[in-house]
């Protein structure tokens, strides 16, 4: 039985206690200074450090990146067809996807903190299911150090690329958690047919849906009152995301209120990456109506965008800049956001630092949780099932 004693910590500001760790897992929690020193234990010093949950990468993609390799000029044509096509065209160039370049961004993704990912991995015509695979062989080179949660993405559309939706039938069969789409009325121009084929596939299989929705205004608006509705009539409550969902902060109050109910009542979640000059979500109104919002931090230094690093807790920081966000409270809130609420993405459930919950513990030297997300300081330890794999903002050898 492996075991370890985080000592003199204080998880979310609180006052200090020592987080007792037995196979991967919090065993218990006990005020710092009332446990008697126990042979064969292994003890860290916590020195009063700021504790949080590891962060949840709630919407990522570990298979595109160019992390590691020599800077790629942006290139081609800044739209969401001229991206695709982009990406199509010059990503064999470049090894992706690979195994060691999902190794590298999963190796990020750890450094900062993040130990459990859903990320979208490209499923299509050209490679297949490889990706899959090699973000599969990532995870375990790693030791499954972040938890993988995988949705098979049809980035290139799903109508109109024959064969696509064969594949993620086969994902689905093959273990994917979750199959996803893209803008079913611009990239497909069929809404309702690339709706009602991925709505069988995952009534058909028991996975989720994870669409990603860049489409605005009403046209936007439209293909969410698709999704409430399909969502209702196969009882995937719970089991369906929009990721990104741009229209939804731009549609008029009223508009936008009955709509945040429905998916409400509907059970679908919300995944963002808060980008700059985006439409701010409607967060109160949507945490009101039972909408989860998870964070993520779309893809990484790859052949879509140059940016990225990593580090959620910048993308935490992001969406309170985006969203005004000032006081205490909602401050914590976005940390939350990043962390606990990001939970339910990844098939978690219950409080990450209660008894029995995977040891994911992320130490900062911070005054408190709001002072964690306005400066982002570097991790000083990062604790991921248990084991410790990194030490001052590096990973661990």
């Amino acid at each position: 039985m492996s075991s370890l004693l985080l000592t003199n910590v204080r998880p979310w500001g609180d006052e200090p206690v020592d987080l007792h760790i037995a196979d991967g897992a919090i065993a218990a929690m006990t005020p710092t200074g009332t446990e008697d020193r126990t042979d064969g234990v292994e003890r860290i010093d916590g020195r009063g450090l700021l504790a949080l949950p590891g962060f949840v990468n709630a919407h990522a993609h570990v298979d595109k990146s160019w992390w590691g390799q020599p800077w790629i000029s942006y290139g081609g044509e800044p739209t969401t067809q001229g991206r695709i096509a982009h990406e199509r065209a010059e990503r064999a160039k470049y090894g992706i996807p690979s195994v060691d370049g999902a190794i590298a961004v999963l190796g990020e993704f750890l450094r900062h903190g993040t130990t459990a990912t859903r990320t979208h991995v490209d499923v299509d015509l050209g490679v297949g299911l490889r990706g899959i695979e090699f973000v599969r062989e990532a995870a375990a080179a790693l030791d499954d150090a972040v938890d993988v949660e995988i949705v098979a993405f049809p980035q290139d559309g799903v109508l109109r690329r024959p064969g696509v939706l064969d594949l993620l039938d086969r994902a689905a069969a093959e273990g994917a958690s979750s199959i996803g789409g893209l803008d079913p009325a611009s990239i497909d121009r069929d809404p309702v047919g690339q709706l009602d084929a991925l709505f069988g596939i995952a009534e058909r299989r028991g996975v989720g849906i994870d669409l990603h929705l860049h489409d605005g205004g009403e046209l936007g608006a439209f293909q969410y009152e698709l999704i409430i509705e399909r969502t209702r009539a196969t009882g995937l409550a719970g089991k369906v995301n929009v990721s990104h969902g741009f229209a939804l902060g731009e549609l008029p109050a009223d508009r936008q209120a009955r709509l945040v109910e429905q998916l409400g009542a509907a059970g679908v979640s919300w995944t963002t990456v808060a980008p700059v000059r985006s439409a701010p979500l409607p967060w109160r109104a949507m945490r009101a109506a039972g909408v989860a919002i998870g964070l993520g931090t779309d893809g990484i230094r790859d052949l879509w965008s140059p940016y990225g690093d990593g580090d959620l807790l910048r993308i935490a920081l992001g969406f309170a800049r985006l969203h005004g966000l000032r006081t205490d409270e909602e401050l914590e809130y976005a940390v939350r956001l990043a962390t606990v609420e990001g939970r339910r993405f990844v098939h978690r459930d219950g409080d990450p630092f209660g008894p029995g919950a995977r040891a994911d513990v992320v130490l900062l030297d911070a005054q408190n949780v709001p002072d964690a997300l306005v400066r982002a300081p570097r991790r000083e330890l990062v604790i991921a099932g248990g084991r410790i794999v990194a030490r001052g903002g590096e990973l661990a050898d």
